[in-house]
């Protein structure tokens, strides 16, 4: 159960830093009031009508473009960074971390082939206490 939450964990985690870097355009292309078209890869496609340059008329048509940055740079460590404490750190969590995961099993030792010792008086008897 660990293991799969685990992998399906870090498969997230990996996808979230992978879409982050991501940058995308979305086009919209509306005429009147009315969504004509979408575009998320090129070009949204117009509705037919030429959108008139003339400053006397107005267009009824409007193309709206929403960019969306994603992440330029990660943050990269390098190896001078990685001082003492850091490595105390990571030695403590590691060792920590990993006894979470050990599986204490006891083992059931039966004997099959034990005899009961001898026993040299029958102490019932001796007494003479019986149960009823």
């Amino acid at each position: 159960m660990k293991s799969t939450f685990s992998k399906i964990l870090s498969t997230l985690l990996a996808f979230l830093v992978l879409f982050s870097t991501f940058s995308f355009t979305v086009e919209k292309h509306y005429c009147g009031e009315f969504l004509m078209d979408v575009s998320f890869m090129g070009d949204a496609d117009d509705c037919g009508m030429e959108m008139e340059k003339v400053v006397k008329k107005k267009s009824c048509c409007k193309d709206e473009v929403h960019h969306i940055e994603g992440q330029d740079e990660l943050q990269q460590n390098s190896v001078q960074d990685f001082n003492l404490e850091k490595q105390q750190f990571v030695a403590a969590f590691f060792i920590s971390y990993k006894d979470l995961f050990i599986k204490n099993e006891s083992k059931n030792i039966l004997y099959r082939d034990f005899s009961p010792p001898d026993i040299p008086k029958d102490y019932q008897v001796l007494f003479q206490s019986f149960l009823i």
